[in-house]
């Protein structure tokens, strides 16, 4: 009886021991080994306009390539690709396509042959990245040359008035090297970058750019646990306007955004052994009033943008 008793009494102190035992959570990829990752994203934006609904619809998958080349204590050196990017948008029952797969036009009148274009450019293009050991890109290496070599004709674009201006202008945003992290960290930057127990947190916070928006956002992760080879992590992310977001302008009206606040919700599964994504789904919400004024009105619209995004590690 005394010996029973002292097994189970070492069987608990063995399993709490297990309970506390962390995992380090950190980027270990190998080197000059190819890593592809595919990403997503569902979303639908409602602008209430005098009192009726107008929705616009929105399917983005982005496949992108990921090896490291070289590490130092402090960062992986990194050669990424975007092999596959595309933008499928639904305006009102409008349906735009705008695809790295074509190879579009940089004078054409149709803004998707244009933006295409761009697009087909940067897939055929090697982006050179510092990514730290949790995932965060902290430098593009080549940015200079990238945009000097994917926009090197834009003056060329031939749409008209207002929108020609909203295209160079969001041409030079998807190019420019703070969007390319951003687009990056989409796919890497989930880890601590070192060890944590069940239960832990860790926060990162970022600013990004989307639809001429600039938007902070601040992420707690909690790791919950291991399944077999993976860490599972959930997330859950503030979003709202960034304090100094300047105005959008559009066909001469000037657009303010700071009302507008959001959630985001996510789970995901990591390699253990390489710090990479093996899956993740997430959802998204943001809502709040827009401000338009131009010479003569002022104006507040309401806007609510649900969307939901999905990465997966591709074997």
């Amino acid at each position: 009886m005394k010996n029973l008793l002292f097994t189970v009494i070492a069987m608990l102190l063995t399993m709490s021991v297990q309970a506390q035992n962390g995992v380090t959570l950190k980027m270990n990829l190998e080197k000059n080994k190819v890593y592809q990752l595919r990403s997503v994203s569902d979303q639908t934006v409602t602008q209430t306009i005098n009192g009726g609904q107008q929705t616009t619809e929105s399917h983005v998958s982005y496949i992108m390539s990921l090896k490291m080349v070289d590490a130092t204590p402090d960062f992986m050196i990194t050669e990424i690709r975007f092999d596959t990017l595309i933008t499928n948008t639904n305006a009102m029952g409008k349906v735009s396509v705008m695809s790295s797969a074509k190879e579009g036009d940089i004078k054409s009148s149709e803004m998707a042959d244009v933006v295409s274009c761009i697009m087909n450019r940067l897939s055929k293009s090697a982006i050179y990245a510092k990514i730290d050991y949790s995932g965060k890109p902290v430098e593009i290496v080549n940015a200079g040359m990238l945009a000097e070599m994917i926009l090197r004709d834009t003056a060329a674009i031939t749409l008209a008035g207002p929108t020609g201006d909203a295209v160079k202008q969001q041409l030079a945003g998807m190019i420019s090297a703070e969007e390319l992290k951003t687009m990056i960290g989409t796919f890497t930057h989930n880890l601590p970058g070192r060890e944590v127990s069940p239960g832990e947190t860790w926060n990162n916070s970022q600013t990004m750019n989307t639809g001429g928006m600039t938007l902070d956002i601040s992420t707690t992760y909690r790791f919950t646990g291991t399944e077999g080879d993976f860490a599972v992590i959930t997330s859950e992310s503030a979003i709202r306007a960034a304090d100094n977001a300047a105005p959008l302008q559009s066909g001469g009206a000037t657009v303010s955004y700071g009302d507008l606040k959001g959630l985001s919700r996510a789970t995901m599964k990591v390699y253990l052994r390489t710090g990479l994504l093996s899956e993740s789904t997430g959802k998204t919400r943001l809502s709040g009033n827009l401000g338009i004024s131009g010479p003569g009105f002022s104006m507040q619209m309401p806007m609510d943008i649900n969307g939901e995004t999905t990465v997966k590690g591709i074997q």
